[in-house]
């Protein structure tokens, strides 16, 4: 390996884009009328020997948008009162731009082009957050349109696991039920299955991005 700084490592691992890892909790699956309630994501750092670690963390919580539909059956998966006084939630358009610029911050100091989300099942995360962006006629969305990473095909690729509790407990890492469907400790756990991976290959294969 040549001895670049760690931001160039970052820009070449990807070719150019930045990794993200996301996960949204919602009011259901329908991105147009269903309501954003919470935002987790933490981006990614590399080291000199190529292994990808978790850098930083971003979480919000959401106000739903005017008129959003919530499926009584989705609040009740993800526990989340929306109106809940102490949830100290942020105007959507609030949330998405500090979202945004917690990426772009990343994405500039890394010398990347673009952001590239991650996470499990991830085109629903896109979806979501491409939805709410043009709701709010916010135009600088850091994510690649539709490119994504999911630990579905790579969970089911290294471990023959598509269930994200399954796949991180087969490789190894620790999952608590009682914490799940919270946006932050589901991409944290997405976040630490998905550098298991491109470290166990790294170690295995090598540098072949370089």
């Amino acid at each position: 390996m040549t001895e670049d700084t760690a931001s160039q490592l970052m820009a070449k691992r990807f070719r150019g884009f930045y990794p993200v890892v996301v996960d949204v909790e919602t009011g259901g699956f329908n991105e147009k009328k269903d309501a954003l309630l919470e935002i987790g994501a933490l981006t990614l750092k590399i080291d000199e020997h190529g292994h990808l670690d978790i850098d930083d963390t971003y979480a919000c919580h959401v106000e739903p948008f005017p008129n959003a539909n919530m499926d009584p059956k989705s609040l009740e998966i993800n526990g989340i009162d929306p109106f809940h006084p102490f949830r100290m939630a942020k105007p959507e358009e609030v949330a998405l731009k500090e979202f945004f610029k917690f990426v772009s911050k990343g994405m500039k100091e890394n010398g990347c082009t673009r952001a590239i989300m991650i996470g499990h099942n991830t085109m629903m995360d896109l979806n979501f957050i491409n939805a709410a962006a043009e709701r709010n006629n916010i135009s600088r969305n850091p994510f690649h349109p539709f490119s994504t990473f999911d630990t579905v095909s790579l969970g089911g690729l290294a471990f023959g696991q598509t269930v994200l509790s399954r796949a991180v407990e087969a490789a190894g890492i620790e999952w608590h039920n009682d914490k799940a469907h919270s946006a932050l400790y589901d991409a944290t756990k997405t976040a630490e299955l998905f550098c298991t991976v491109i470290n166990r290959w790294r170690d295995n294969i090598g540098a072949v991005w370089v």
